[in-house]
Order: C-alpha cells, then structure tokens, then sequence
C-alpha cells in the first residue's frame, strides 16, 4: 500500500471534520438555535426536529455509517504501520509478506470462463484478456488483507467508542424479555416474513442468553407492505401473548416461517395455546391497533426496512452481525457490569449463531 502516511493524514482529517460537524449540530441543537427564517418567522431546531425526526435519524445514521468506515479505514492503517515498524519492514513489505505471499495469478483457462460469463459485446477475449487477470488478481489480493487484517485486530485491544445517531423509542409499553431494569435495552422493529429478521433472531437469542439480567429485549412490529401476511402474524403473536405465550410463539414464528392464516392457528396449537381464545382473538382483529401503534411509531422514527434496531436509543439497521450489535451493547453498559460478564454461551456460540442464521 504505497503513500500509507499521506492516506493516514488524509483520514484523521476527514475524523477530525466528522467529529467537529456533529459537535456542531449538537450544540445547535442544544442552544435551540434558529436554522431558518420562513416568511419572518424563526424555525429552530426543537423544531426542526419535531417534525423532521425520522429523515433527521435517517441521514445522520448515513453521515455515521461514512463516519465509521473512514474510522476503520484509520484503524487498519495504523495497525498496519505499527506491525511494519515492529518487524522492520515497510508497510507493503509486511503485505506482501503476511497477506499477498502465496496468492497465485488465475489461469488462462480460469480467465476465459470469467470472460464467458461478462456482457461481452464487440470486444474479444484477447483485448480484455490482462484485464480481466488484473481485476482477479486484486479481488484475491482484497481478501487475504481482509483476512490479515482480520488476525490484526484480534490480536489488538481495540474498543470503538464512536456511537450511532440516537432517538427516542418507547420501550415501555411493548413485550420486554428480560430485566426491565436491565442497563441496557435493545428495541428491535420487525417484520415476521422478513428473512434477515429470521436470520438475526438466533443471534438475538445467543446474545440475550450471554448477557442474562443485564440485557432487556423489546419486540415492535413493523409489518411491511409488501409481505401480504406480515400484519396477521404480528396479530397472531399478540394473540398468543394474551395467553403469556408471545416470545414462545415470536420464536416459532421465525423458525416455521408459516405466516399464512392456517399456519397461524396451527402454530397456537402447537404451544398448547386455548385454540378457541386464540382463534377469536386473530379473527376479530383485536390487536390491530396494538400493531399499528408500532408501525406509527417506526414511522415517524424514519424505518424504512427491517429489522431496525435501536440499543439505549442509538439506531442501527440491516441485517446486523453479532459482532455489531455487541459491539454496541458493549458501548452502553457500564462498567460494574460488564465486570460479571455471564459465560452461559462463549462468544464462539454467537458467532456460530450469526453465521448459519440457525
């Protein structure tokens, strides 16, 4: 990697400008300033942000997710240089020593069954033929630094302390598993056909086993639009929360993946639910409200996709790793209590978790 320092400067200086600009909203912020006159008439931020909180949320979480890859980006270099300079080598000596060695140029076979597979138009195999071996060549080289890099920042103790934008959740009144006094709350809105929900949900349950009391989950439904029978099984794991079944049949729901109406009613009597409360509950459509309530809410929080999460309010979404949303609990809880750390499920377990989405 050539111009390592130049690069390194470069990037402090786009940290450095982040950081200044989000000091500088928040203090605009926090003095109530006035950010624009309409026809003589003061808008201030309060109420900017009354009324703009979901776009607000929105674009600072991709003004973060800029932030956040420059912030790495700074991580890995320096990593980098201090590995170099304790082995006496140049940072592109260390490379090639440690991430390039051993990675081979494609075949001319391997190239021709590349080139078989592009939009090939005029061009013949012969005229694109070195380009195609230069774009291998360094989409390998790509991923042994990825890896290299990867066994460097297991070996470092690094702690990120840069948080995602926050706002505020209600997370009172919605089912909570876990401590209600727990330090630290994760808020996710979801979607019951959504299949990165189902896949993030064993990580979910992996982590809240590791964390135990110190840990608070919170469910909102965010049935999307297009998903035709998303609304009815957010209605149907009320229903069965009427019977103190919610996460039990929350769970099976992620796990059947049967969200159609039969499936639905079959799933209750699988839970040893009372079929007939149940039934009438999911027919007569008395947790409508209840989900729509979540709905509004993600809303006017600005969700746009599940599943969204929100840990101690700050905001996050996609289809989160366990290695993110650690990383973030581990931001928000205190001290003393990550001090009693819990080894009912070694992190292994997790990322187990994560990985095969079971």
């Amino acid at each position: 990697m050539k111009y390592v320092s130049t690069i390194s400067a470069l990037i402090i200086g786009l940290a450095v400008s982040f950081t200044l600009n989000l000091a500088a909203q928040q203090n605009n912020q926090d003095n109530n300033s006035v950010v624009a006159k309409v026809g003589g008439t003061d808008v201030t931020s309060a109420d900017f942000e009354k009324k703009e909180a979901g776009d607000l949320l929105q674009a600072r979480y991709t003004m973060y997710q800029s932030e956040r890859k420059v912030l790495d980006q700074f991580i890995d270099n320096q990593l980098l240089e201090a590995q170099a300079k304790k082995e006496g080598l140049t940072v592109d000596q260390l490379l090639e020593k440690e991430a390039y060695k051993g990675i081979k140029d494609p075949t001319d076979d391997q190239l021709e069954v590349f080139y078989e597979g592009l939009d090939k138009e005029s061009q013949p195999f012969s005229a694109v033929k070195d380009q195609i071996r230069d774009h291998i060549r360094e989409l390998r080289r790509s991923k042994s630094r990825s890896a290299c890099m990867e066994s460097l920042r297991a070996k470092a103790n690094i702690k990120i302390m840069l948080a995602p934008p926050a706002a505020d959740v209600d997370a009172q009144s919605a089912n909570v598993r876990g401590s209600k006094d727990a330090p630290v709350t994760l808020v996710e809105f979801a979607d019951y056909q959504c299949p990165y929900c189902a896949k993030v949900n064993p990580v979910l349950l992996a982590i809240e086993k590791e964390y135990g009391n110190r840990l608070a989950v919170v469910f909102k439904d965010f049935p999307l639009p297009m998903h035709k029978d998303a609304e009815k099984a957010s209605e149907a794991a009320r229903c069965a929360g009427e019977q103190g079944k919610f996460w039990e049949y929350h769970d099976l729901l992620f796990t059947s993946r049967q969200t159609d109406l039969p499936g639905l009613k079959k799933q209750a009597g699988d839970l040893k639910l009372d079929q007939a409360k149940f039934d009438t509950c999911l027919d007569s459509g008395s947790q409508v409200a209840a989900v729509k309530k979540d709905q509004e809410e993600g809303t006017r929080l600005g969700i746009t996709a599940t599943p969204s999460f929100f840990i101690n309010g700050h905001f996050f979404s996609g289809a989160a790793d366990a290695k993110t949303i650690e990383e973030l609990i581990a931001m928000e809880m205190p001290a003393s209590s990550s001090a009693g750390a819990s080894t009912a499920v070694p992190p292994t377990a997790i990322a187990q978790a994560s990985a095969s989405g079971k």
